[in-house]
C-alpha cells in the first residue's frame, strides 16, 4: 500500500518536472554589415531563425556564456547593375566582461553570389539568403 501511495504522489510531480524545463540560453549575435544590403534587425532575425531548435544541443558543447556569433554582409551593385553579395558568419569567444565578442573566430563560413539586373529589394533578399546559408554552414559544423 505505501508503494502505491508513493507512486500516486510521485507521478504528478514527475509530470510537472518533465514539462517545466529551463529556458534555452541566449547567444550574443552581432552584425557588422553594410547598411545598404543588410540591416541589423534582418540579421538578428536570420540568426534567431538559424539557431531555433539547435540551441539545446549547441549549448551543451558551446555554452552561450563562452561563445557568440557575428555576421558580416558586404556588397552592392556594379556599374552593370549586378548585385554582388558576400556573407560571412563566425563563431567567436565571449570577452571576459560577457558583453561582447573577442575577434578570434573559432568557426567561419562564407557564402557569395551575384545577381545580374537586380533591383535593390532583390539584392537585399539575396543578402539575406546568403547570410542564412553562411549561418547554417557554421551551425551545421558545430551540431548535426
Amino acid at each position: 500500500m505505501t508503494n502505491r501511495l508513493a507512486c500516486l504522489i510521485a507521478a504528478p510531480l514527475l509530470a510537472l518536472a518533465a514539462t517545466a524545463h529551463a529556458a534555452d540560453p541566449v547567444y550574443i549575435t552581432l552584425d557588422h554589415s553594410t547598411d545598404g544590403v543588410m540591416d541589423k534587425a534582418v540579421a538578428q532575425a536570420v540568426w534567431k531563425d538559424a539557431l531555433a531548435g539547435k540551441v539545446g544541443k549547441l549549448a551543451k558543447l558551446y555554452p552561450a556564456k563562452r561563445w557568440g556569433f557575428v555576421s558580416e554582409v558586404e556588397g552592392g551593385f556594379t556599374q552593370s547593375k549586378t548585385c554582388v553579395i558576400t556573407a560571412r558568419a563566425m563563431m567567436m569567444p565571449v570577452t571576459v566582461s560577457g558583453r561582447s565578442l573577442l575577434f578570434k573566430p573559432n568557426k567561419t563560413a562564407t557564402a557569395f553570389d551575384a545577381l545580374p539586373g537586380a533591383t535593390a529589394e532583390q539584392c537585399k533578399d539575396l543578402a539575406k539568403a546568403k547570410l542564412r546559408e553562411a549561418a547554417d554552414s557554421v551551425l551545421s559544423s558545430l551540431v548535426p
